[in-house]
């Protein structure tokens, strides 16, 4: 017996997805079907659909089968200036997003320190779900000062951008001061709202913008599918 054959069927999949000989959306032939094509086993086509499942290459849906869901990663650029949508934009990638949810919280400590005033302050809590190519990339929690910023989320129904909406408030311009970023397994809640197979990490990523001048207007706290997004840190005054 060949102990090792799902890595040869494993391999023959992803090789035939990346050639584009199985396109993204299309749909995997039977796990029978499979072991008489790769003359193997029904385990050995098993365990080489899981791994590249987890890997992000495919979507095992059940009751409908499974789909290929290979797609190139997105490069997201951080630097002084960074933007979602442009970033998005220059690759040919549309964005969209849905709000999950607004709230006003007093701050925590860690984002009143983020938002330089007292903790136990009102902040606007604003979860928004973002898509590229209608696929899940991240979610996360927008945080404002409510006594500066405490329409923010119904501007932002409003408006395409976040920029748009600050805009609005009379800045026309604002600067990423930090960004954190570590990578661990996604929790349950995370893998389905990202649409991702649970073994499959994701990128933790905390921000601070703030005006030219030195003022904080916004602490985000993002989920990122580390599968379907990577990041480039960019140095310079012209970054997206």
């Amino acid at each position: 017996m060949n102990r090792d054959r799902w890595r040869e069927i494993r391999a023959a999949i992803e090789q035939d997805i990346m050639d584009g000989v199985m396109e993204p959306g299309s749909r995997l032939p039977t796990e029978p079907a499979l072991a008489a094509l790769y003359q193997s086993g029904r385990h050995s086509v098993r365990r080489a659909v899981a791994e590249l499942a987890k890997e992000g290459l495919l979507s095992v849906e059940q009751g409908r089968g499974t789909f290929v869901q290979h797609r190139p990663m997105l490069t997201y650029a951080i630097g002084p200036r960074t933007r979602m949508r442009r970033n998005m934009q220059a690759q040919g990638v549309a964005v969209t997003s849905q709000t999950l949810g607004v709230a006003h919280r007093q701050a925590s400590p860690r984002v009143a320190a983020a938002l330089q005033i007292a903790v136990g302050a009102e902040v606007v809590a604003t979860e928004r779900l973002s898509f590229a190519d209608g696929v899940p990339v991240s979610f996360g929690t927008l945080f404002h000062d409510a006594a500066r910023f405490g329409d923010f989320p119904a501007r932002r129904q409003e408006m395409a951008s976040v920029s748009d909406v600050y805009a609005s408030y009379g800045i026309t311009d604002y600067l990423r001061a930090s960004t954190q970023m570590y990578a661990r397994p996604a929790r349950a809640q995370e893998a389905r709202r990202l649409q991702q197979h649970p073994d499959m990490p994701v990128l933790v990523v905390r921000a601070i913008d703030q005006t030219p001048d030195g003022h904080p207007i916004a602490f985000t706290h993002v989920i990122w599918s580390a599968a379907r997004v990577k990041f480039d840190i960019v140095h310079g005054e012209d970054s997206a």
